[in-house]
């Protein structure tokens, strides 16, 4: 949830009950409250009070200072939301225009480079999170909210909740990472949380992004390496051996099959096996004379 324990504006309060009817996640939450608190604050106005043409010349400051294409976007969501939700003025929403991102194929690591990577990391909970991160092709998000009760070893599944979209999706539960769960249950005992942070939560998200930068160091990658990459290098690992793309999409959780296409194209071994229309021809190398 949003926090809502310090005083907010009349404006503030109807857009957070808007996304929340929606059942917008907390992180969507705080990511438009954060775009339309900015918009305003470059303008020193009330975001009620700001239009279209605020929109664009905010736009191109974003831009100006080198905004990423993703986030440039978020905020694009953010503020069609406002306009066309909380302040229902639907002639705007659809007059705020998306930036066409650049479509760059992921990051891969070949599978020496995952073992390398997973075992420069030295923390027992970062290193099995991580592992299962890869093992699973789970988000960053979705690792760190795994509990106990979500691995079923009887079925060989794991049960991953409120997933991106607030899905639901199953997944299997490899039989190297369950023998590698059980070791890091005895060593750390875990209750609830699979992998605990302070208090009563999980792991922060930040504490596995930090695992991977500095296992990327440590494993002498010259690839930027995140949670995700192992993600893309899980999806990626599953075409290569033959798996069907329509159950990789199931796994990853994505709604789209052509989101899911695009590691087609990063699939090396699956391209190379794949027969060139020349091998159909009989073809003399040397013209005659």
């Amino acid at each position: 949830m949003v926090d809502t324990t310090t005083a907010v504006s009349p404006l503030r309060r109807r857009m957070i009950d808007d996304m929340t009817l929606r059942n917008l996640s907390p992180a969507t939450q705080r990511s438009y409250l954060h775009a339309v608190k900015k918009f305003s604050r470059y303008f020193s106005r009330s975001p009620d009070r700001l239009g279209l043409e605020d929109v664009r010349a905010f736009q191109v400051y974003l831009v100006s200072q080198g905004i990423s294409w993703p986030a440039l976007n978020q905020t694009v969501c953010a503020l069609r939301f406002f306009y066309g939700v909380t302040l229902d003025r639907a002639e705007i929403p659809e007059r705020i225009v998306y930036a066409r991102t650049p479509r760059k194929l992921p990051e891969i690591l070949s599978a020496d480079e995952v073992v390398r990577f997973l075992e420069a990391v030295p923390s027992l909970k970062a290193r099995t999170a991580l592992t299962a991160a890869y093992a699973a092709g789970l988000r960053a998000s979705e690792t760190v909210s795994l509990k106990m009760a979500d691995i079923d070893s009887d079925r060989m599944v794991i049960q991953i909740r409120h997933g991106k979209g607030a899905k639901d999706r199953t997944v299997m539960l490899s039989p190297q990472l369950l023998h590698i769960l059980r070791t890091y249950w005895r060593l750390a005992r875990p209750e609830g949380w699979l992998f605990p942070g302070r208090g009563d939560k999980p792991i922060d998200v930040q504490v596995l992004h930090a695992a991977c930068r500095s296992a990327t160091k440590a494993a002498g990658l010259v690839k930027r390496v995140s949670v995700h990459t192992l993600r893309h290098s899980f999806a990626t690992h599953l075409l290569e051996s033959g798996t069907d793309i329509r159950i990789i999409q199931v796994l990853l959780g994505h709604s789209n099959l052509s989101t899911t296409a695009r590691y087609t194209h990063v699939a090396t071994s699956t391209i190379a096996k794949t027969q060139s229309p020349l091998d159909l021809l009989t073809l003399e190398v040397v013209p005659p004379n």
